[in-house]
């Protein structure tokens, strides 16, 4: 299943929860922002929207992540574009 993770830069507090629960997804920038990674693997250049394979089990500690944001900074849609987090 394919995922798109969004982090709004703009809303991000540099809590690092998101990073605490999925680094395989999510690390800080310079500025204390999360951005998104690919399976561990950092983008040149660091970008804050990523699509992504998952497997469930990816799909399931993206999501625990993206609830773990205290400014629901994080999006993820799928790759319908049906938005699973934050349920609207």
């Amino acid at each position: 299943m394919k995922i798109t993770i969004k982090v709004d830069s703009d809303l991000c507090i540099g809590a690092g929860s998101c990073v605490a629960v999925d680094s395989n997804s999510f690390e800080l920038n310079e500025e204390n922002k999360a951005y998104v990674l690919d399976h561990g693997q950092a983008p040149e250049p660091a970008t804050y929207e990523r699509t992504v394979e998952v497997t469930p089990e990816e799909l399931d500690r993206a999501l625990l992540a993206a609830q773990s944001c205290p400014v629901l900074a994080v999006t993820i849609t799928d790759e319908n574009g049906k938005q699973l987090y934050p349920e609207i």
